[in-house]
């Protein structure tokens, strides 16, 4: 079962350089992700998982939650130290905090 971190835990790993994965749909990042985030939509984890490290957290992003909960379930099961960010963007851009537009992946 995948963990679940609020959003104040989050915000503090974004503000330490965590990295964050977001697996909504590019159309959707375009319109608004956490600076930093990178894209890789849920039906692409599988495919894509070897490109995250499995010695550091991964934080796991989507709108409202649950795609983000079952990417950081996949993952988790791979051995990638993933969680996933209740509440999602929604949250993230509703609480006040910072939202880059534009398809312009930053690494974080």
């Amino acid at each position: 079962m995948a963990r679940e971190v609020t959003q104040e835990t989050f915000a503090a790993a974004w503000a330490d350089s965590a990295l964050v994965v977001d697996v909504r749909e590019a159309d959707e990042y375009t319109a608004g992700h956490v600076p930093g985030a990178r894209l890789m939509p849920l039906r692409s984890v599988p495919s894509r998982s070897g490109e995250l490290p499995t010695d550091r957290p991964v934080y796991v992003i989507c709108a409202s939650g649950n795609r983000s909960r079952s990417a950081a379930d996949w993952m988790t099961s791979r051995g990638i130290d993933a969680y996933s960010v209740t509440g999602g963007t929604a949250a993230w851009a509703r609480d006040g905090r910072p939202i880059t537009a534009g398809s312009h992946e930053h690494a974080a």
